[in-house]
């Protein structure tokens, strides 16, 4: 079982910045791919950044060179740095870590960009 915990969102001017974190506990270890999602209203959950599990970093084409993903494997603690927010960065961020197959999800926090 993993439990992941996210915070750190909040309402930001487009143009500024906002860093996501993501607490994990349980069994999930440093090699184990994390990831973040996001879902807009009326749209499909999509992967915005992923770390680990081999494949590197990822980013969305949408955020890359404005997102960071970063990861503290002691503290187990996954980041996402946002800077240069747009309107359309607006949705609910979601955590998720993946171990022996299963994907597992935190509550969401949410990220509101103003225009």
């Amino acid at each position: 079982q993993v439990q992941l915990v996210e915070s750190g969102g909040g309402l930001v001017q487009a143009g500024g910045s906002l860093r996501l974190s993501c607490a994990a506990s349980g069994s999930i270890f440093s090699f184990n791919p994390m990831a973040w999602y996001r879902q807009a209203p009326g749209k499909q959950r999509e992967l915005v950044a992923r770390i680990g599990g081999g494949t590197g970093t990822i980013y969305a084409d949408s955020v890359l060179g404005r997102f960071t993903i970063s990861r503290d494997n002691a503290k187990n603690m996954v980041y996402l740095q946002m800077n240069s927010l747009k309107p359309e960065d607006t949705a609910v961020y979601y955590c998720n870590a993946r171990t022996r197959g299963v994907d597992y999800w935190g509550p969401g926090t949410q990220v509101t960009v103003s225009s």
